[in-house]
């Protein structure tokens, strides 16, 4: 069965962010259903929010894919959960915007917001979500193909 532009695009994010978080001592989750034990962590989490389609252009239409990139840490060797987090987030951001049409899958890519969240159920742990918006179209009838 084919996959559609929208599980292509999830897919690019995640492997352009694999050897990122391998880099950091890290490793990326799609959507995990559990919490990240101290053992999963640093973690770089992928969340799809959102799928919206914007009004048809002949036969496409453009949609924008919302990605919640979450990078989360725990304190370390004494270094700061945040710190962690941070540096994290930072070069996951970048390896992003290096490639922001992902190989040609969107149109592009736009940082929509950040946030930081210390977890309350353990105290050196942090998590930084930041919010992506891709840009991408496909034929109105094949949600497959990109237009």
């Amino acid at each position: 069965m084919t996959q559609s532009v929208r599980e292509q695009l999830i897919q690019a994010v995640a492997q352009i962010l694999a050897p990122v978080a391998e880099l950091q001592g890290a490793q990326v989750l799609r959507s995990p259903t559990n919490g990240v034990t101290r053992e999963q962590s640093p973690a770089i989490l992928i969340f799809p929010e959102a799928d919206a389609a914007s009004p048809r252009i002949n036969d496409r239409v453009e949609r924008q894919l919302v990605l919640r990139v979450v990078a989360i840490a725990r304190e370390k060797d004494g270094i700061a959960p945040d710190s962690i987090a941070d540096r994290l987030l930072v070069a996951a951001h970048a390896a992003m915007f290096a490639n922001a049409n992902l190989g040609g899958l969107c149109l592009g890519l736009k940082e929509l917001d950040c946030e930081w969240d210390v977890e309350d159920a353990d105290a050196f742990a942090t998590a930084i979500p930041a919010r992506y918006q891709l840009t991408y179209r496909t034929f109105v009838h094949d949600i497959s193909i990109t237009g």
